[in-house]
């Protein structure tokens, strides 16, 4: 079993940042590939970014390329979100997740961990 918490959401003007973490507890936190996702209202949940559980490989969604970082800690048990010049429709629910496998991965059904979500909004 592998517990996630979310934290660092909170309000922001476009074009500003925001910094995400994502604490885990329980099972070794490095046999894990992390994922980031979100989900607007009344939106399908989606992929944002993963990352492999050495931290060694990363990849994003295209709606997010060039503007957020994925990246864990190992030794703190944690996976953090860098978003920069944040846009409006970037507001939604972010969530964290854990996937057993290796590599990281952008289908939800992979993970079998998730978090309670951090709200995210970004006004124009």
């Amino acid at each position: 079993q592998v517990q996630l918490v979310e934290s660092g959401g909170g309000l922001v003007q476009a074009g500003g940042s925001l910094r995400l973490s994502c604490a885990a507890s329980g099972r070794t936190f490095s046999s894990y590939a992390m994922g980031w996702f979100r989900q607007a209202p009344g939106k399908e949940r989606e992929f944002v970014a993963a990352i492999s559980r050495s931290g060694g490989n990363t990849n994003y969604a295209d709606s997010v390329k060039g503007r957020f970082t994925i990246s864990r800690d190992n030794a703190k048990n944690t996976v953090y979100l860098q978003m920069n010049s944040l846009k409006p429709e970037d507001t939604a629910v972010y969530y964290c997740a854990a996937n057993p496998s290796t590599f990281g991965s952008s289908h939800l059904n992979y993970y079998d961990y998730w978090g309670q979500g951090t709200q995210v909004t970004v006004s124009s």
